[in-house]
């Protein structure tokens, strides 16, 4: 549910989140490699999935903080299922609009579409089972029997099969409780040649929640949950993210919110290793890195919402990757990157 990075992860993510999927390639990108993601995309086998169950979540107070708790941050889900204000700090859903939907017209996949997961019973969520809404989030089967577009420009349901049971449980009981907002869309029409590529994977054990007494595992398994993967690690020319390049920035995103890279969040001097735990925090909090301004499709918005323990477990989590020389600046005009093959600021100095 991120933008990818809702977009971002997108969205995504950025949910997340972001823009490297096939089809739609990042800005940046040749003819030539536009030819070789359609080679991919006519080798690969189609999807699987499980039966539905009729399990259910008991809506439990516990359970419907813990569900706020990580849709109003980490997971920052709408920030892809909502029309936003890409004018305002944080990037925030517009008013009404909370949970509504998303046609992704602006970021050039006119045929994607977030749906409506508000309980709204005639266009949203309301008549959907809870397993039926817990394979959709892990498991990248929609509502329809659709298989779900993945991160990076799509549902981050590769990252989201790490939720554990009871954290899953927790954000569709939150769901089932945001205001009803009726919002018809149309359904994502995916091009024959992209279905071709979507390898969805069925849950069928259990999933335990991580060892949250672990600062480096909880943070693992935060960034995960915040599928910070897809918006900062760059892609190759078929849509794989690159080996060697994990967390390294680069990834062009472009959409409402203008045009950015992704940073290099490794703790090399190319990318946060002036960081202490104290400015981590504050970015995150604020949306500066002292006085330079981050683009909103950073979901800051949404992470300025976790407790310090969890920022703090992601900052102890970051720390441990390995450091990767690769500058990215968006001070300064974009240029041709060797490493990436991405165009961004101080694309020309890495080698």
């Amino acid at each position: 549910m991120a933008h990818w990075c809702k977009i971002a992860c997108i969205a995504t993510l950025a949910l997340a989140a972001t823009l490297a999927i096939v089809i739609i390639l990042p800005k940046g990108r040749s003819p030539r490699d536009r030819h070789s993601v359609t080679k991919r995309l006519q080798s690969s086998n189609g999807p699987r999935a499980r039966p539905l169950t009729n399990r259910t979540f008991e809506p439990t107070p516990a359970r419907l903080e813990r569900g706020r708790y990580l849709v109003e941050g980490i997971a920052h889900c709408f920030m892809c299922h909502s029309e936003v204000d890409w004018n305002t700090s944080g990037a925030p859903p517009l008013p009404g609009k909370r949970g509504a939907g998303y046609i992704f017209s602006e970021e050039g996949a006119p045929w994607l579409v977030a749906p409506n997961i508000t309980p709204d019973p005639d266009t949203g969520a309301g008549t959907w089972s809870d397993d039926l809404l817990a394979r959709a989030i892990r498991e990248g089967i929609g509502h329809d029997g659709r298989t779900l577009v993945p991160d990076p420009i799509g549902m981050p349901y590769k990252n989201f099969r790490h939720m554990s049971d009871k954290d899953l449980a927790s954000v569709i009981v939150y769901l089932r409780s945001i205001e009803s907002v009726r919002n018809a869309l149309p359904t994502t029409e995916l091009p024959e040649e992209l279905k071709k590529t979507l390898n969805p994977e069925p849950i069928t054990a259990p999933v335990p929640p991580p060892d949250m007494s672990n600062p480096v595992r909880r943070g693992e398994y935060l960034v995960r949950l915040g599928n910070c993967t897809s918006c900062h690690t760059p892609s190759d020319e078929q849509g794989q993210l690159i080996s060697g390049l994990d967390f390294a920035g680069g990834l062009v995103l472009k959409g409402p919110w203008g045009e950015v890279a992704s940073a290099n969040i490794t703790p090399d001097p190319s990318g946060i290793s002036y960081y202490d735990e104290a400015l981590f925090l504050q970015v995150m909090r604020t949306g500066h890195v002292r006085a330079r301004k981050l683009n909103s499709i950073m979901p800051w918005g949404y992470f300025r919402n976790m407790m310090d323990e969890d920022l703090k477990a992601i900052f102890a989590y970051l720390r441990t990757l390995t450091p990767v020389k690769h500058r990215v600046d968006n001070t300064e005009p974009p240029t041709y990157c060797k490493v990436c093959g991405f165009r961004h600021g101080f694309g020309e100095r890495n080698e």
